[in-house]
């Protein structure tokens, strides 16, 4: 019986997921900087290959990255008649508004072990600016290749306000709505 692709995405996924499992528990018994990747792998059965086939560092676990597809769909659900700024403002609470209540409860497990690191909240910060690479990449391609100079800026300034919500967010343990942390983190710009 040969392999079908099918099968290998399946194990690709099932590993990648243990992989995470793994990681996410360690992270939260020991903490992210006493963690690392050899003992991952092994609490994941996997070698250190295989993990670095999977994630390319220990903080690409915690701080997962969208793929251009994704934001490509974003930007694609956001109303084109709406100014720059608004379309950029409402995209991340579409983003969220679509989180089934186990992608929400992972999301925050996330990042309340960033927010309790200083060395991933600092991290965070380079993460929040690939993403806004990423959605400016997928609005130049929407507007057919232009966009104005502005427009990156206007991105990287909310996705900053967008992780400073999620930050608060995972500062007070999830007690407050994360969309009521956006909307403030907004409102102050």
């Amino acid at each position: 019986m040969t392999e079908t692709p099918d099968w290998r995405a399946r194990r690709w996924a099932a590993t990648h997921q243990r992989i995470y499992d793994a990681a996410l528990a360690l992270f939260q018994e020991r903490g992210f900087d006493a963690v690392n990747v050899g003992q991952i792998a092994r609490e994941a059965g996997v070698s250190v290959p295989t993990f670095y086939a999977h994630y390319a560092s220990k903080e690409h676990v915690i701080m997962q990255l969208p793929t251009a597809e994704e934001m490509d769909a974003l930007v694609a659900a956001l109303p084109a008649q709406l100014p720059l700024r608004e379309r950029v403002q409402h995209a991340p609470l579409i983003w969220v508004a679509a989180w089934s209540p186990e992608v929400r409860e992972a999301t925050l497990a996330r990042w309340r072990i960033i927010a309790a690191d200083p060395g991933l909240r600092t991290r965070a910060a380079e993460f929040e600016r690939t993403t806004a690479n990423l959605i400016t990449d997928a609005l130049r391609r929407q507007a057919g290749g232009t966009l104005p100079s502005a427009a990156a800026v206007v991105v990287q300034v909310f996705m900053a306000a967008f992780t400073a919500g999620v930050l608060a967010w995972a500062d007070c343990d999830g007690e407050r709505k994360l969309e009521e942390l956006i909307d403030e983190a907004f409102e102050a710009l």
